[in-house]
């Protein structure tokens, strides 16, 4: 008899029982009011992990993928299940507060499967992965500059002990953490690997680590991210925590392949140093009465637009700060959650996870709020003006130049501009300008171009500062308060468009960017330009530093005057 081969066939009925099975525990998550996760698509952390053991997480059908202090994230597939009750009732006993989410029992198994690298990470108990955090602590309180930092690695690179991988580690964190550091990049190159620190939004050398070590250094920090230590052609991401006294950091790892070796960048996290309100953005009077005003409405879709690293997900989390209030539901979806907002519902994409899906499954949700990380797709776009359009306040990022750009951006992307009136409130654009080290900074009279420029800018200006001439701007110096670097601190300039019948008119009719300033104009809302030329006047920034990061020199931030059509269709706008 002649045997058939199945094996296809047999694939495709367990994708259709899993997705089958997705669904029913997606609708059974809405009437329980968890939210429903994928736990293929989230970074699970170790130390969540290690909490309970394989044998109890699978008698209780649940999974702990989180924790950050006392809080943990519990993945179940059966809230009624009497073992996960138990389990439950175990960990509350032990004052954590348990936040539920309802999963398949595909992604439970998903999940369990770490467990197998379980014996390998409790090395790490143990102290032999381990890195010092009373050795940071110490090392913290000497380092203050790049150069002291650089000292102390060229010093253990000398070395040839057992510790030397976990010196390198605990140097490398504690420089990051005296100096302010936003991220740690490893790069590998021919020769030698670079390391670098970003400072204020600045990328600084350090020094170049020794090529012997960086095997040992990628699969250090691998393991501790909880990223497959074996896989070396594919991008992973991770995290893993640790606290210094009562302060916990937490590093978010990313890596992704490359000619020379894997090349790391490491995110650093201090939750308690967050500062998530509207006061502490910086936001010229102006625009802060007007978006006060915006975040009060019901519903509408308020985007914030910017390049990356330029503050975007900063504000959208002051947004929801200032939102946030007793009665009403928030909801986010974000890649990845980089910090934790008590009392709102935050959710992280992943494979099957996406945006798109994500936001359709919030909606079912029955959501006040909703943070979507970023619009990047058609789909994304018309779901959140829908989403917008049917009673619920949106928050988003867009990625594009300025505030403007983001209406011919949105219908690049397929988005209708007739439904854009109906949904958007306002579109804000930002950068981020170092601040000017109070200590060291000079004084000095603007230069013929550079008091040009200043006119020019000013011109426009909805609501100039009152200055004389000549203009007395700074100007960095460098003392050992900053690092030398001149700069101590990164600012917000920020610019706006509300969405009003005139701009609205603009965009159906003609969706070039000097016709929607024009529009705009009578909001009074100063441009990132006129924002930062603010700034520099009042001794805040540099010149040189805001022309680095806005486009000042040339008319893309200004309004153009225009003649023949363009002025007719202009004058008609309503």
């Amino acid at each position: 008899m002649d045997k058939f081969d199945t094996t296809k066939e047999d694939e495709q009925l367990a994708v259709l029982r899993r997705q089958e099975e997705d669904s029913l525990i997606k609708t059974l998550a809405a009437q329980y009011g968890h939210p429903f996760i994928n736990l293929r698509g989230v970074t699970i952390d170790p130390e969540a992990l290690s909490l309970i053991s394989e044998d109890k997480a699978r008698e209780a059908n649940a999974i702990i993928f989180e924790r950050t202090r006392k809080k943990l994230s519990v993945a179940i597939r059966n809230p009624n299940n009497e073992h996960t009750k138990a389990l439950l009732r175990d960990l509350q006993s032990q004052d954590y507060t348990v936040k539920l989410f309802m999963t398949s029992s595909t992604s439970l198994e998903h999940g369990w499967d770490r467990y197998k690298g379980q014996q390998r990470t409790t090395a790490v108990k143990r102290g032999v992965l381990d890195i010092d955090t009373d050795n940071i602590a110490k090392l913290k309180a000497t380092l203050h500059t790049p150069e002291e930092v650089s000292q102390q690695l060229a010093e253990v690179r000398s070395l040839n002990n057992t510790r030397r991988i976990s010196e390198t580690l605990e140097i490398m964190f504690a420089g990051a953490m005296a100096l302010g550091a936003s991220d740690i990049h490893i790069e590998p190159e021919t020769a030698d690997i670079r390391l670098r620190y970003r400072l204020d939004g600045v990328l600084n050398d350090i020094i170049d680590l020794d090529k012997a070590i960086y095997k040992r250094l990628i699969s250090r920090l691998k393991l501790l991210s909880g990223m497959i230590l074996n896989i070396r052609t594919e991008a992973q991401d991770g995290r893993f925590t640790f606290n210094i006294g009562d302060m916990q950091i937490e590093v978010r790892s990313s890596i992704i392949p490359g000619a020379a070796g894997e090349s790391m960048v490491m995110r650093l996290l201090d939750p308690s140093v967050a500062s998530f309100s509207m006061d502490s953005l910086g936001i010229n009077e102006k625009l802060y009465s007007v978006l006060t005003e915006q975040l009060k409405r019901p519903n509408g879709l308020i985007i914030t637009t910017g390049p990356t690293g330029s503050g975007k997900t900063t504000a959208l989390y002051a947004f929801l700060r200032q939102t946030h209030q007793s009665g009403v539901k928030i909801i986010t979806i974000e890649n990845p959650v980089e910090y934790k907002l008590d009392d709102i519902v935050q959710t992280q994409v992943g494979e099957d996870y996406t945006f798109a899906s994500g936001l359709r499954a919030v909606l079912r949700q029955d959501p006040d709020i909703i943070m979507v990380g970023e619009i990047r797709d058609r789909e994304v776009a018309e779901t959140a003006l829908h989403a917008a359009q049917t009673g619920h306040l949106v928050f988003s990022t867009l990625h594009t130049n300025s505030a403007v750009g983001a209406f011919p951006r949105l219908i690049d992307l397929g988005v209708d501009s007739r439904v854009m009136g109906a949904s958007i409130n306002m579109i804000l654009g930002q950068r981020l300008v170092r601040i000017l080290c109070e200590h060291c900074k000079a004084s000095y009279e603007a230069s013929v171009p550079e008091t040009s420029l200043i006119d020019r800018v000013l011109k426009n200006h909805p609501c100039p500062p009152v200055v004389d001439k000549p203009y007395l701007i700074y100007k960095p110096v460098g003392c050992e308060t900053c690092n030398h670097s001149g700069y101590k601190g990164r600012q917000a300039v920020f610019e706006a468009i509300i969405m009003d019948p005139q701009v609205e008119e603009a965009v159906i009719r003609d969706p070039r960017e000097h016709i929607i300033l024009e529009a705009a104009r009578a909001q009074g809302i100063p441009s990132m330009a006129e924002d930062g030329i603010s700034h520099v006047l009042q001794g805040t920034t540099s010149m040189e530093e805001l022309e680095r990061v806005v486009d000042i020199s040339g008319t893309r931030h200004t309004v153009q005057e225009d003649t023949g059509v363009e002025d007719d269709f202009t004058s008609h706008i309503v």
